[in-house]
C-alpha cells in the first residue's frame, strides 16, 4: 500500500480495534424479533480488555440501566482469533446476533449477513456521516453500520528541509505528481530522500485508475495511464525523491524514515503516526508542519477501512442486537472513546465538539486534529470488494517493487500482475 498511508492491517493492530455483539440463545423458545428482548446479549470484542476495560463495562453498566431485562456478556477475543472465530460461528450455524467487522471483510461476509434497513431507518443513521454509510451498502441493501475510523489522512513536513527547497505550506502538493516534484526537488536540493511513496494499488487508485471489472471478476488496472504512472515513479525513485528502502516488504519498519530523519515529508499518512514521532523523534515532532494531504484526482481523500457493525443472518434476535448497535454507536459513547483512542468517529455530532472543534494552536497534533475533522466528510472508503482485497494488493505490490527495482519493465509488471488477479479471481 502506499507509504505514508497507514495499513488497514497496522490499523487493526495498533488503533482499530474490532468488537461484536453476540446474542446467546436463552432457554425455551427465542423472543421473537417484533417483541421486546430479554435476555442475554454476548458482547465480543477484540483485544480491547487490556486497555479499555473500564470503558467497555461503563457503557455496558449505562445500557442494561436503560434495559433492566437484558444481561450483557462480555468476552475479549484475541485478535488473531476473531476472523477464525467469526468463520466457525457461521459455519456453524450458531452465530453471534451483531459483530463489529472491518469494512474490509464486508465483502467477504456479505452472503451471511442480513440486510439492515428495517431496523436502521433514515432517522436511525441521520447522524452518521453520508459518505461513510452509503459504502456499507451491497447491491442497495444496508449491511453494516459505521462505527469509527482513523480519519482523513493528513500531510506531515519537515520544516528544516523542505522549506529549502522552497516548500509553502499554505499551498502544499495536491496531487501524487506535484508530492513527486517536491521530492525531486528535495533531493536535488539537500540530498535527503523525499518520501516513501511507491505506485501500489492504493496510489493508482488516487489518479482514478479502476482496478476491478464491476462483476469484480476481472483486473482492469493494467492500461497506458497506469504504465505512465508506474515510470513517474520510477523517475522519482532513481532520482532518490522516493527513497530507496520504500520497496521493502515490511513496511512497517522501512529503512528511511521520517523518525529517523532520512525522509522528509509523507504526502498522505494516518495522524496516528505522529504519536510514534513525538515519542521517538521530539526533535522532528517539533520540526513538523502538518497540512491538507494530496487528493484523489475526485478531489476526495481515501479511507482504507472503516469499522462497523453487521447482523449475521442466522441470528434470532435481530432487534434486540440492532437496539444494541444503535446506543453502542451513539454520538456521544463514539465522542467518549475516541477521547481516550486517537481515532475518529462516523457521527457528525461528535466532531462538534470542543473536543474536536477547540482544536486550536500549531502543535502537530492540534493542526492534525483540526484537518482531519475538516476532511471526514470528504473521505472516500471505495474497497474493491473481494475476499481477497489483501492478497491482491501484495499481488501487485510485488510486481511494482521488481518494476522499481529493474527486475521487469512496467508493463512487464503489469501484465503479470493482472494474470496474478484473474488467477486469485477465478
Amino acid at each position: 500500500m502506499t507509504r505514508g498511508v497507514l495499513t488497514a492491517g497496522a490499523l487493526a493492530l495498533s488503533l482499530l480495534v474490532s468488537g461484536c455483539v453476540a446474542g446467546a440463545s436463552s432457554q425455551g423458545a427465542p423472543a421473537a424479533d417484533d417483541q421486546p428482548f430479554e435476555g442475554e446479549v454476548e458482547f465480543w470484542t477484540i483485544n480491547l480488555k487490556k486497555n479499555y476495560s473500564d470503558f467497555i463495562t461503563g457503557l455496558i453498566g449505562e445500557y442494561q440501566k436503560q434495559h433492566p431485562k437484558v444481561t450483557v456478556k462480555w468476552v475479549d477475543v484475541p485478535g488473531q482469533e476473531s476472523a477464525t472465530k467469526l468463520l466457525a460461528a457461521v459455519a456453524s450455524g450458531d452465530v453471534p446476533d451483531a459483530v463489529n467487522i472491518s469494512s474490509l471483510d464486508l465483502g467477504r461476509f456479505a452472503p451471511s449477513l442480513a440486510p439492515l434497513d428495517e431496523h436502521f431507518k433514515p432517522a436511525d443513521l441521520a447522524d452518521f456521516q453520508p459518505n461513510l454509510v452509503e459504502p456499507l451498502r451491497v447491491d442497495g441493501k444496508l449491511y453494516a453500520v459505521p462505527w469509527y475510523n482513523g480519519g482523513a489522512p493528513v500531510a506531515m513536513y519537515r520544516t528544516s528541509v523542505v522549506g529549502k527547497a522552497g516548500f509553502d505550506e499554505k499551498a502544499p502538493p495536491k496531487s501524487f505528481d506535484e508530492a513527486l516534484a517536491l521530492a525531486d526537488k528535495i533531493y536535488a536540493t539537500t540530498e535527503i530522500n523525499g518520501m516513501n511513496a511507491i505506485p501500489d494499488h492504493n496510489a493508482l487508485r488516487y489518479y482514478g485508475i479502476k482496478l476491478l471489472s464491476d462483476d469484480k471478476k476481472t483486473a482492469t488496472f493494467n492500461t497506458p495511464e497506469a504504465v505512465a504512472i508506474l515510470e513517474r515513479f520510477k523517475k522519482s525513485y532513481d532520482a532518490h525523491g522516493i527513497a530507496p528502502g520504500a520497496v521493502s516488504k515490511d513496511i512497517r519498519n522501512l529503512p528511511q524514515t521520517l523518525e529517523n530523519g532520512q525522509v522528509a515529508f509523507k504526502a498522505t499518512a494516518n495522524a496516528a503516526e505522529l504519536l510514534n514521532i513525538q515519542k521517538n523523534a521530539p526533535d522532528v515532532y517539533r520540526d513538523l508542519t502538518v497540512t491538507t494531504p494530496v487528493r484523489m484526482s475526485t478531489g476526495g481523500f481515501l479511507l482504507l477501512a472503516q469499522q462497523a457493525f453487521s447482523i449475521p443472518k442466522a441470528s434470532t434476535h435481530k432487534k434486540a442486537a440492532a437496539e444494541f448497535i444503535k446506543f453502542f454507536t451513539n454520538g456521544a459513547n463514539q465522542l467518549a472513546f475516541c477521547k481516550i483512542v486517537p481515532i475518529y468517529p462516523s457521527t457528525v455530532s461528535s466532531t462538534k465538539d470542543p473536543f474536536f472543534s477547540g482544536s486550536a494552536g500549531d502543535d502537530p497534533m492540534a493542526v492534525a486534529r483540526s484537518v482531519i475533522v475538516k476532511g471526514l466528510p470528504e473521505l472516500e472508503y471505495t474497497p474493491m470488494g473481494t475476499a481477497k482485497d489483501a492478497e491482491l494488493g501484495e499481488l501487485l505490490s510485488e510486481e511494482v517493487r521488481a518494476f522499481l527495482t529493474g527486475t521487469k519493465s512496467a508493463k512487464e509488471a503489469l501484465d503479470t500482475a493482472e494474470k496474478r488477479w484473474n488467477d486469485a479471481l477465478a
